[in-house]
């Protein structure tokens, strides 16, 4: 072996390499600018030519010598071998697999130690050919617990919105949150789902405040800066909510209008008025009112209103009536079983269950071709197709589909960036949340198949079980050691620290839905629009076209049961 200095240009390609495929023009760039920034640190290895005096053949290295000549060198170091009878072919394999990508853990403690020696992370980005972005990403790994790290370093790694809620936890809590959710045995892969739930702490943004910087000292806001944000806006945020929430509600009473009120808001985060009041969406009157709240972000939002005016009853018999109004007795509504609040909560533990299913659990190329089509069928789902007058929006999933195109812009994936692509679009599609991005029937059918049962949360938490009326609470006792007691919070009590050693989920978070409803919902979709009249029909023998009204056809109740079997069966 000896290592001689030779221009670049005089090695010959080895014709029996085994790398034959393109390499990505990102994993070039990488390596392109390597080379300018710190040259070739392996020399590539060659062999004398045959049939040639002073030629030689590249056995490894094609990749590096292609790229030093892109760089403009005169000369670069190779190592001269001996050529061997099969002309260096199992050579040229053995190393292409045996090289192996460093792990993020590794990166960034490499990173590191560029850091220690006055490298900049600009400086560092421009020699790697990685975006200044890619390089804070994995320097927020110094802020993650040493255990988490050692996991992280298998390739067991969280997403990047994961990995920057878990950095910007205290250790205290990242230690914490670790010992309930470490590997096993049995389990050695990690749910960073569940470690970021138990990490995750609202943000309230300094964009959205409406108090200065008095009311902050006031109230000991700290604004934290987040490092992901654009860097043309204020990315300055708080995870003290209750200070936050307080600083705009004083804020609310020192500048609250003539005829103006603080109110709460409602579910959808609207305004909860007065009974009665009328909102103004128009010019607001002299005698109109002014209710200012704050909205789900915590933003503070004003609406106007008006109250209607009070009659006077006419003559005796309308004051006999308004006095026998005051003695109506009004039936007491009975508690349902869960509240609403339970629900919204359901909806939100069933979405990221399903969310979380859809990005780990195994499903099957069909399976997963069935849920797409699922996915379309979702009530939060419009197309405009241009086969309607009425023109709807559509969702934003752009960014997926932009994996699945190569240069010159058509289509390059290999199935596995297909399926991908597919499990990130059915995520930012299929919700159960109570809201407006409710996907409805289909995403519980979703969640059914894939098993997403198995990633619901432990239901079993004194915040849940509030929600739960006597006999919803009773009923949970089956099949535990915990007895009802006199008191509904002794009972809750009680369950909650039973529901400790191992996970609750209650019955009406399942996400199976009842077969009759499934049953009414293909029913009811799969008829007919009665609108439609008549509808073309071609005859297989002769191909003409004749015209067949809906009655020819009768749905009957019975084959919507079958069909809608068969399509659950096909889906699972």
């Amino acid at each position: 072996m000896e290592l001689k200095f030779i221009d670049p240009r005089a090695l010959t390609e080895n014709p029996d390499k085994a790398r034959r495929s393109k390499s990505s023009p990102q994993a070039d760039a990488l390596l392109l600018a390597t080379i300018k920034a710190v040259g070739i640190v392996q020399p590539p290895v060659v062999a004398p030519e045959p049939n040639s005096g002073n030629g030689y053949v590249i056995d490894a290295g094609h990749r590096r010598v292609k790229q030093a000549i892109a760089a403009g060198l005169e000369e670069i170091a190779v190592l001269v071998i001996e050529r061997s009878e099969d002309g260096g072919a199992m050579r040229s394999l053995a190393e292409t697999l045996a090289h192996e990508q460093l792990n993020p853990v590794d990166q960034w403690r490499a990173i590191e130690r560029l850091v220690a020696l006055n490298w900049t992370e600009e400086a560092i980005a421009i020699a790697l050919a990685l975006p200044v972005r890619q390089i804070k990403k994995l320097r927020l790994l110094a802020n993650v617990l040493p255990a988490m790290l050692d996991q992280m370093a298998k390739g067991d790694m969280p997403d990047e919105r994961q990995l920057r809620t878990i950095a910007s936890a205290a250790l205290e809590d990242q230690k914490e949150i670790w010992k309930k959710h470490k590997p096993s045995k049995a389990d050695p892969q990690v749910s960073w789902w569940a470690v970021v739930q138990g990490l995750t702490k609202t943000r309230m943004f300094a964009k959205h405040a409406s108090f200065g910087d008095d009311l902050a000292q006031g109230y000991g806001i700290a604004w934290v800066e987040d490092l992901f944000a654009p860097a043309d806006e204020d990315s300055r945020y708080t995870t003290d909510v209750d200070a936050y929430l307080g600083a705009q509600q004083e804020w609310m009473a020192n500048n609250l209008p003539k005829r103006g009120t603080i109110v709460e808001a409602g579910q959808w985060g609207e305004a909860k008025l007065p009974p009665k009041a009328e909102r103004v969406f128009g010019k607001a009157g002299k005698s109109d009112h002014t209710a200012m709240y704050l909205d789900r972000e915590g933003k503070v939002q004003s609406v106007a209103y008006r109250m209607p005016e009070a009659k006077k009853p006419k003559g005796k018999a309308g004051a006999a009536d308004a006095a026998g109004s005051e003695t109506e007795l009004v039936a007491a509504k009975s508690r349902p079983d869960v509240t609403r609040k339970g629900i919204e909560m359901v909806g939100d533990f069933r979405t990221d269950a399903l969310h979380e299913a859809l990005a780990r659990a195994p499903i099957e190329e069909d399976t997963l071709m069935a849920l797409l089509v699922l996915a379309f069928a979702g009530r939060n789902v419009s197309v405009d197709s241009g086969s309607s007058d009425t023109v709807y929006g559509h969702a934003r999933l752009e960014r997926h589909a932009a994996l699945l195109f190569g240069e010159g812009g058509r289509l390059d994936y290999d199935r596995e960036t297909l399926h991908q692509a597919a499990r990130k679009v059915l995520i930012e599609v299929l919700s159960c949340r109570e809201n407006r991005t409710n996907s409805g029937i289909v995403a519980r059918v979703a969640g059914d198949t894939i098993g997403a049962d198995d990633f619901l949360p432990n239901m079993g938490t004194d915040e849940f079980m509030s929600c739960l009326s006597r006999p919803a609470l009773e009923a949970s006792c089956k099949d535990t050691p915990v007895l009802p007691r006199a008191r509904v919070k002794d009972t809750r009590a009680a369950l909650v620290e039973h529901f400790k050693a191992g996970p609750f989920v209650h019955a009406s978070a399942l996400f199976a839905p009842d077969v009759a409803e499934l049953t009414s919902w293909a029913a009811r979709h799969a008829a007919p629009d009665e609108d439609e009249g008549t509808a073309p029909e071609v005859d297989e023998l002769d191909g003409d076209r004749t015209e067949a009204t809906a009655h020819d056809h009768p749905v009957d109740d019975g084959d919507a049961v079958e069909d809608t079997e068969a399509w659950r069966v096909a889906a699972e």
